[in-house]
């Protein structure tokens, strides 16, 4: 089982240098492939995409062509989609195999507990709820199983799964939900016991369950109504899903925004998704706070894992940390000179009304048009990237 990554710059660091081209390319399917382990860092912002691909060709000759040049650049095209998309990125692109009405909002108490009998789809709960982490072909194995099967609506799915998981990020989890459900891609993923085998170690294989199937079955059964038949295996031990909290430990030390604190000053704010080096151009007594937004986190909860993950290194970063609402936030910044900041899409809706917003760099170039497949952005996104 993976290990829980560490809320460091040096761990992110160390994952860069770690990267092994060559074996990524070729063993990255697999759960136990040299996969680069870079993703909660990439998506906190420890480290950016830029500074990813420059740590890695300071060690490896990778033109642009790379298959890990590629994967980091569908990170890059889902926030290009959720650029264009909007909001639009939470619901259904377009229909998928079955009418919207034809799949379920309620999580089925099986999968929560990691007691479906299946054991690719139980061993990914147990791993997630320990890990925090998840190979991408175990994401899709149990988005797949889930929606094609268990007839669970992508969005539930995406929901629960973005709560849990230290990368959770709007735009790569949903999105990579819609293309497993059908309703952002062509046609549905589907997996069956085979591939499994193929690409997992022996305590996930699944023979004799419910994937253990044809490809051709698999397809008739995702256009067809009603969840297959299913129970739970009372065998197998519940386990407990890690609480969801709208609020930071109160180890973190977040305390109610507070205008004293930067009346007059120049204030750097430090979100979530900011969490790499500061920029070394901040004036002097500029006053460092770390934000956690209750308006976003009321809408999107997170375990105690990725709080503290998250926690751990904005402490590292500033002295003071706050958590309140958009409204109380504003008001007290009001006091400040000047406030700065990262943008981010996950904040868009709040952190243009109270700072200077600076764009993180970036990798690849601006697409301007909208692009609904990755081959096309690819097309545009590739073309000066060197």
């Amino acid at each position: 089982m993976a290990l829980r990554p560490e809320p460091t710059l040096a761990a992110a660091r160390a994952r860069i240098a770690a990267v092994r081209p060559a074996a990524y390319a070729s063993s990255r399917n697999a759960l136990d492939g040299a996969v680069s382990g870079l993703s909660p860092y990439i998506t906190h912002g420890f480290v950016d995409l830029a500074e990813v691909l420059t740590g890695v060709r300071e060690r490896h000759a990778i033109d642009a062509q790379h298959k890990f040049v590629y994967e980091l650049g569908w990170r890059a095209f889902f926030r290009h989609v959720w650029q264009h998309r909007g909001e639009a990125i939470l619901h259904s692109l377009h229909e998928g195999p079955l009418p919207e009405a034809a799949y379920a909002t309620e999580l089925p108490a099986d999968i929560r507990e990691g007691r479906t009998g299946v054991p690719v789809v139980d061993r990914a709960v147990r791993e997630l709820y320990s890990t925090g982490t998840l190979h991408n072909h175990a994401r899709m194995w149990l988005a797949s199983y889930m929606v094609h099967l268990r007839k669970l609506h992508w969005r539930t799915g995406a929901d629960w799964l973005y709560a849990h998981l230290l990368d959770g990020d709007l735009a790569s989890n949903h999105l990579s939900w819609q293309w497993v459900a059908g309703t952002g891609s062509s046609k549905p993923y589907l997996f069956n016991a085979d591939n499994v085998e193929r690409y997992a170690p022996a305590d996930w294989h699944s023979p004799g369950s419910l994937v253990d199937t044809s490809y051709e079955a698999l397809d008739r059964t995702a256009r067809m109504p009603g969840a297959v038949d299913q129970y739970t295996d009372h065998s197998l031990p519940a386990l407990i899903e890690p609480t969801l909290r709208i609020e930071p430990p109160a180890q973190l030390g977040a305390t109610a925004p507070n205008a004293s604190a930067v009346e007059g000053k120049e204030v750097r704010l430090v979100h979530p998704w900011s969490l790499g080096k500061l920029p070394t151009e901040l004036p002097t007594g500029t006053v460092v706070i770390g934000l956690f937004l209750a308006d976003f986190h009321s809408a999107w909860p997170w375990n105690e894992g990725r709080w503290q993950f998250v926690g751990t290194r904005m402490a590292e970063l500033t002295g003071i940390r706050w958590h309140g609402h958009a409204a109380a936030v504003g008001e007290a910044l009001k006091s400040a000179s000047r406030v700065s900041c990262m943008a981010e899409p996950h904040l868009a809706p709040w952190l243009s009304q109270w700072a200077e917003c600076v764009p993180g760099p970036e990798l690849f170039p601006a697409v301007d048009r909208r692009c609904n497949s990755f081959s096309q952005w690819w097309r545009y996104a590739s073309c000066d990237f060197k």
